[in-house]
């Protein structure tokens, strides 16, 4: 990707989507950014992005895209609860529009953002890398959805429309409006436990350096092809947690949960959720369990390799980038 091209974005009003309009422009990069509504219009435009006012589902997206080079989609359903039929229809049938759109438009590029939780079967996934298979039967509904969102991109790769796909896991750092405050309330309403003790690794990806992968991509991801995103080194899940925590300034529980006792719970809920409609859910669902209780940790080779990635921030600098903003200082 040179210099001064015309972007694109899905998802631009979304934690991830504002940090990539903040990095694309101030490399220089014209980012137009879909907005379904005026309040998230307002919210690009404040980043830098010129909005485009579409629905997702069943706007126009080709005029949008007209004169652009490239599209990111990050926009998805990511409920860990409830899935259903909106979330296929955004996850997958949205996918599908934004590829459909692109080729109409001449676009020459996609990226799809897309998850680790592809891969999420309840196991513990360690050190898993690009060549892993998916697995047979998925875990819940933002798994299932993804993955048949990855197969609908690239199956529409050729060589007139380059198509690769991002996964990064545990998008965490500054900015964050999505997973901190929810654990943080989670902490403060003692709701929070460990699950056997929660020494176990986990990898994570600071927002900065998903921003850097996006980049990256754009220049260097090769057509067809999927790839790992990831901080260098993994981290043992509970130290991490509790460094979150400690940023703003909430104690880490001490209580733990069985993880045993908790898969049966959530394989329990998920049941009940499917004969009851949704009307009745467990404390939890298999597609939670899976992104929080086991090893879920990435081999990210591959994008080091073949698109130069490199951390953009390490681990402490990040977690000191959130008691800063938490002490009022902007960064």
């Amino acid at each position: 990707m040179s210099s001064l091209q015309r972007i694109f974005l899905t998802g631009g009003s979304g934690y991830v989507g504002r940090n990539l309009i903040t990095s694309l422009v101030s490399q220089g990069h014209a980012v137009v950014a879909l907005a379904r509504s005026e309040a998230a219009a307002r919210a690009v435009e404040q980043r830098g992005a010129r909005a485009f006012r579409a629905d997702l589902l069943s706007g126009d997206l080709a005029t949008g895209m007209q004169g652009c080079h490239a599209v990111v989609h990050a926009a998805a359903d990511t409920d860990h609860v409830a899935g259903g039929g909106r979330q296929h229809r955004v996850n997958v049938d949205g996918t599908r529009r934004v590829i459909d759109a692109a080729g109409q438009a001449g676009v020459a590029r996609v990226l799809l953002l897309s998850t680790e939780s592809v891969l999420a079967s309840g196991r513990a996934l360690p050190g898993v890398d690009e060549r892993t298979p998916l697995p047979r039967r998925s875990i819940g509904g933002y798994s299932r959805s993804k993955a048949e969102a990855e197969r609908v991109a690239l199956a529409a790769n050729s060589e007139h429309l380059a198509v690769s796909v991002l996964r990064p896991r545990f998008v965490w750092g500054r900015d964050d409006t999505t997973a901190l405050p929810q654990l943080c309330d989670a902490a403060r309403s003692g709701q929070l436990a460990w699950i056997s003790g929660g020494n176990y690794l986990t990898s994570t990806t600071h927002i900065a350096t998903l921003c850097a992968a996006v980049s990256a991509a754009l220049r260097h991801a090769r057509p067809g092809e999927v790839y790992f995103i990831a901080d260098e080194q993994p981290v043992q899940f509970r130290a991490f947690i509790t460094a979150l925590l400690e940023t703003q300034g909430i104690a880490a529980p001490e209580k733990s949960v069985p993880r045993a006792l908790l898969w049966a719970l959530a394989s329990l809920g998920d049941a009940l959720a499917a004969v009851s409609g949704g009307r009745v859910r467990g404390p939890l669902t298999r597609q939670q369990f899976a992104a929080s209780a086991v090893e879920v940790t990435l081999d990210t080779r591959k994008a080091r390799r073949e698109l130069h990635l490199r951390d953009a921030i390490t681990r402490e600098q990040g977690l000191d980038e959130l008691r800063l903003v938490r002490s009022g200082v902007r960064v």
